[in-house]
């Protein structure tokens, strides 16, 4: 064979080569076929689909994306009275979400009118789930001051539509956290065609959407009204094309729907306030942090703003403003969202203006020892009710519940709709090293364990002595009487040693009635979870899914 032939065959057998190589490589293509089993994924014959053009989550609506990291949480630069409940420990952050700014009057108020047209005070089955809603507006009033015009006008003026809102409890919180979780994903889901256009308009009040009960009993959302689970044109296309009829709704799989929105944690925001993103370079924090701004005063030193205050807090005695006209603050009470700088993060307020409610319930020491990332002290695991039937119970109107709080107030703790929810059980804690039982807020502080009466060698169920509990605090009582009459019962024990107890909440940064010394991220303070304050507020935050960066690395000086 000559040279030229010799040739011609080796690139013959090269070219063969290549295009077996390519082909192969095609077929295995992960977006093509699994690397599993080398099924074809997404194959309209049926078997597996996936959504392999899924990008990475969404930012929710008035949402800041907060990259996380290590930091050194609980070091204040301002510790006179030396409280043991802040010493410094390290922890990691994951990413998440929070709110740009403070949850507005105006924002509230989207949420009451919500709640007033679906379920109008008017009707008896519905009257305590608005009413337990609404804002104590009476937390302005002061024995020696008059202030009853923000008693009258704060919440629903428009000219406070966009300052914090206040006199809202804890629990409150968490349920309109709760209800804008659903409003947004029904949205997302009639955006993206698998809702009926506008339905949610149209609803009535045994037929409102749940993004839990979408997502575990699809057939059952909006009140099992198929017209408009079916009705758009995305799940109509599904419908045409997959033999499971499970198929055609949508999973979180798809990556369509948001997590939910949520109190922050403790942890999460002190993080998120510190913005200590904006000290690093490369992987080192270059110096230490006394407030969200940068610097050791509360004035700012640059030369278009000098002099000018960078948060709402009280400066002294009588001083909740400054004096008009040049060092005022612009604000005596709270002050409209944003009108302060933003923290190197893009938030807002995060000294000054309001202290926030966060989701931790409060202890003095934070058990770093046992925990140093993600660190949260107020678990309470739950599962959805399956029924006789297999099929998960769904809350109609009968089944509401409602907690009444200690101060008398009635508020409703799901609505209907919504999938009820029981504790946790052996089933799911059998032989569990991560966790034991559905309460764990007493772990390792507050449990019997945790006191100094504990023995090992006691019987572990004899009932515990009220005098030897870790946190022996009053216990005010609420009861219906016979004419259904409520009876408030006032703890006047003369032996209670604490107000800690498993329904006091954190919460965090300075207000408008707080001096400086609040504004510090890493202080805390606690209050009870079913009471309201003026100069208590709050901001949502939301989990993110996926990696920890929205962009790649880079050097930041």
């Amino acid at each position: 064979m000559n040279l030229k032939n010799n040739l011609a065959l080796k690139l013959f057998i090269l070219l063969i080569t290549t295009t077996l190589l390519v082909s192969c490589n095609k077929s295995r293509n992960y977006k093509d076929s699994s690397r599993a089993t080398g099924w074809k994924v997404n194959a309209k014959e049926g078997g597996f689909q996936y959504n392999a053009e899924a990008k990475e989550q969404e930012t929710g609506p008035g949402l800041v994306f907060i990259e996380g990291g290590t930091f050194t949480k609980g070091k204040v630069q301002d510790d006179p009275m030396h409280d043991w409940n802040n010493s410094p420990s390290q922890q990691h952050v994951q990413s998440f979400y929070m709110d740009e700014t403070e949850v507005t009057n105006l924002m509230y108020s989207e949420y009451l009118d919500w709640l007033k047209t679906l379920f109008p005070p008017t009707d008896e089955n519905y009257k305590n789930i608005y009413t337990g809603a609404i804002p104590d507006t009476l937390v302005w009033r002061n024995r020696l001051g008059y202030n009853e015009v923000m008693t009258n006008n704060y919440l629903r003026h428009p000219a406070f539509a966009d300052y914090p809102v206040v006199g809202v409890s804890w629990i409150q919180a968490v349920e309109f956290s709760n209800w804008r979780t659903d409003r947004v994903n029904e949205l997302i889901l009639e955006e993206e065609g698998f809702t009926t256009r506008n339905a949610r308009y149209d609803v009535e009040a045994g037929e409102t959407f749940s993004t839990q009960t979408y997502l575990k009993a699809p057939t059952q959302t909006y009140g099992g009204n198929d017209s408009i689970t079916k009705g758009g044109k995305a799940t109509q296309a599904r419908m045409k094309r997959n033999k499971d009829s499970s198929d055609i709704y949508v999973q979180r799989k798809d990556g369509i729907l948001l997590p939910g929105y949520r109190l922050p944690t403790e942890t999460e925001w002190e993080y998120a306030a510190l913005g200590l993103v904006g000290l690093r370079s490369y992987n080192v924090y270059r110096g230490r942090k006394k407030y969200p701004w940068e610097g050791q005063y509360t004035r700012s030193g640059k030369r278009k703003s000098r002099g000018d205050q960078l948060a709402n807090f009280k400066q002294g005695d009588g001083d909740y403003g400054g004096i008009a006209g040049w060092s005022d603050d612009g604000a005596d009470i709270t002050a409209e969202v944003k009108s302060y700088e933003a923290n190197d993060y893009g938030l807002y307020d995060m000294a000054g203006n309001v202290a926030e409610w966060v989701a931790d319930v409060y202890r003095p020491i934070v058990d770093d020892e046992f925990s140093d990332f993600n660190y949260f002290r107020g678990n309470v695991y739950t599962k959805d009710y399956i029924g006789a039937d297999g099929k998960v119970k769904i809350v109609t109107a009968d089944s509401i519940v409602y907690d009444t709080l200690s101060n008398g107030k009635i508020v409703a703790r799901n609505l209907p709709g919504e999938i009820y929810q029981v504790p946790v059980d052996e089933n799911e804690t059998y032989l569990r090293t991560n966790f034991s039982k559905s309460d764990e807020i007493n772990y390792r502080d507050g449990d019997k364990k945790s006191t100094r009466y504990y023995q090992s060698f006691s019987d572990e169920d004899e009932e515990e002595d009220d005098s030897k509990k870790m946190y022996n605090s009053p216990k005010h009582a609420v009861v219906t009487d016979d004419s259904g009459k409520l009876d408030r019962q006032y703890d006047e024990s003369s032996t209670r040693t604490s107000l800690i107890n498993d329904e006091v909440r954190v919460f965090k940064g300075g207000s408008w009635r707080d001096r400086d010394y609040w504004l510090d991220p890493a202080q805390r303070r606690y209050f009870p979870q079913d009471m309201a304050t003026d100069y208590i507020g709050f901001r949502c935050a939301m989990s993110r899914v996926g990696s920890k960066s929205k962009e790649g690395k880079r050097p930041r000086h």
